[in-house]
């Protein structure tokens, strides 16, 4: 273990953890509904149009998050792709590197907080997360943000350990780091990472009654650096957008998500605690027994950082209103932090409460998760797909294994090769879903087959754009082409109408009123060409779509 632990060799095999963990699925799962999909559209109209300070989609101006992931995702698709290819893919690889930097900045920073041992299994246990790794699989910001996370959290903690005595010097660079990861974290998504260092440094003042620690951070050097990082983009936006960018992006999207559940995403305090079994699955197998330890023994300094990291920060999230399932990552390395610790604790004989009964019920409720996830990779492609895939039951037998012999290690005190097997067969099982089971689910896939049916339909060169009534994902726009029209019943009639040849993708909602409209115009005809039925996940009802052509009567 020690030798495998020495030198360069542990970030060599996380990052290949990461490899299985990330890349499996990246090409064949297609664009998602609806926040990627509005991701991927606006970066690569910003490549189009080489305006790199404004943000849109389609005609539309984007006034909600910063513009830093649309540079990196612009960056990864110059250098991988075209923007007029509709592969998504290449804007997806920044989510990738994001969480492959918060993984290796866990294990370094960790190793600084704790060792190699307790730093290792940590990163491993973040990495394999439910929520990381899904995050990992979209074009978003959320894993760049909790590599940003990561980074200031990380040297801030390593401040704090010298301010109380111990670790090592602080080299100047990491100083350097913290500034611009915070700055960067601004470009990415706006206060969220500054608020989380923010209430985690409060959180250590109360507690300690000091701020020793904030001389090594030497603001007056790195706060002008992170201003530097964000602050000119932030002008130049203001001035393109007469002030319009942070009058919508804190007046519309910030504001009203702190004071009410917006876009039906409410949900009452508590909700992320009872979510945690799920998205921290499978580190969350010894969650609350390593949580109860790390109170218990929150004078250690270590622990005590890690403690001001996730509670402030985790009670705010809990606090506003509106509630998405990756909102608390930034807290999730002190949790996997947190769970090592207790790990090696328990093999170095200095603690010992994961044998009790309570621990050993949990671990049974906790291997839920896991046969969840093998029922669902042989019912969704039944229910959704072709029929029965007959590679779901590799990926089911899979999960069954990460729910079952993390269990029946942990029932026999094998604690750390419990989380070790969990972490090993959480991998197999994620690669699985994402390379097999998720491509398969054909009815949930509208866009991809709409837009195929119109590539298929449209004349040479696709004269006409599509224009679509009663089905206006973005995955359309961004699979379709940024011209495609997202109409009413009467504005799609009259486009088809105005124009013969062009195809219009009615869904049977707005197909009477599409056809009323045309009625009154006997001199056209429309001919059905193809038909898409599937289930419009983003609403979460069927949708029956019809692609009519238009032509003389």
């Amino acid at each position: 273990m020690q030798t495998i632990l020495q030198g360069w060799r542990p970030y060599a095999i996380l990052t290949l953890l990461c490899a299985l963990l990330y890349l499996p699925g990246l090409a064949a799962v297609p664009p998602l509904d609806r926040d990627e999909s509005r991701f991927v559209q606006a970066s690569r109209q910003m490549m189009v149009t080489d305006d790199y300070v404004t943000i849109w989609f389609q005609d539309e101006p984007r006034h909600k998050k910063p513009v830093g992931i649309h540079w990196l995702q612009s960056a990864s698709v110059e250098a991988f792709s075209d923007p007029h290819s509709t592969a998504v893919w290449p804007y997806r690889l920044v989510s990738v590197l994001g969480a492959v930097l918060a993984v290796i900045g866990t294990f370094y920073f960790g190793a600084a907080l704790f060792d190699r041992r307790v730093a290792f299994a940590a990163a491993g246990i973040l990495g394999a997360s439910l929520i990381l790794v899904t995050e990992a699989h979209q074009a978003k910001t959320d894993a760049m943000l909790l590599a940003c996370a990561v980074a200031a959290q990380g040297v801030f903690a390593r401040l704090y350990l010298q301010s109380r005595g111990g670790g090592v010097a602080v080299p100047g660079w990491n100083v350097v780091l913290f500034w611009l990861a915070i700055g960067w974290a601004v470009m990415v998504k706006g206060p969220v990472v500054p608020v989380v260092v923010l209430l985690t440094m409060l959180a250590l003042a109360v507690a300690d009654r000091s701020v020793s620690w904030l001389h090594g951070l030497r603001p007056v050097m790195g706060m002008p650096l992170a201003l530097a990082v964000f602050l000119p983009w932030y002008l130049a936006v203001g001035e393109a957008t007469d002030g319009g960018f942070l009058a919508e992006a804190v007046g519309k999207d910030l504001l009203p998500k702190l004071l009410a559940g917006q876009e039906s995403h409410g949900a009452p305090p508590g909700y992320y605690l009872l979510l945690a079994t799920v998205t921290f699955w499978p580190g969350s197998l010894f969650l609350w027994p390593s949580l109860w330890r790390s109170w218990r023994q929150r004078t250690q300094p270590a622990l005590r950082f890690l403690l001001a990291w996730l509670v402030p920060a985790w009670l705010m999230f809990e606090l506003v209103p509106t509630k998405l399932p990756h909102y608390t990552l930034p807290t999730y390395p002190a949790l996997a932090l947190m769970v090592a610790a207790a790990l090696f604790a328990v093999r170095d004989g200095t603690w010992d409460m994961l044998a009790r009964r309570g621990a050993r019920a949990w671990y049974a409720v906790w291997a839920v998760v896991g046969v969840a996830l093998a029922v669902a990779a042989v019912v969704l492609p039944v229910h959704y797909g072709d029929g029965f895939n007959a590679l779901s039951l590799p990926v089911a037998a899979a999960a069954l294994a990460a729910a079952a012999v993390p269990l029946w290690l942990a029932w026999r005190r094998r604690f750390l090769n419990a989380m070790a097997a969990g972490v090993a067969a959480a991998a197999l099982t994620y690669g699985g879903v994402f390379a097999f089971v998720l491509p398969s689910l054909t009815d949930l896939a509208v866009s991809p087959r709409l837009a195929a049916a119109y590539e298929a339909a449209s004349a040479p060169g696709r004269p006409f754009p599509l224009v679509s009534t009663g089905y206006s994902e973005p995955s359309l726009v961004f699979l379709a082409g940024t011209e495609t029209r997202l109409a009413s019943p009467e504005e799609a009639a009259t486009y088809v109408a105005d124009n013969p040849g062009a195809l219009a993708a009615v869904e049977s909602r707005q197909q009477q009123r599409f056809l009323e409209v045309l009625a009154e115009r006997p001199e056209v005809a429309v001919t059905p060409v193809d038909r898409v039925q599937g289930f419009n996940y983003s609403r979460g009802r069927e949708v029956d779509i019809i692609l009519y052509r238009s032509g003389p009567s």
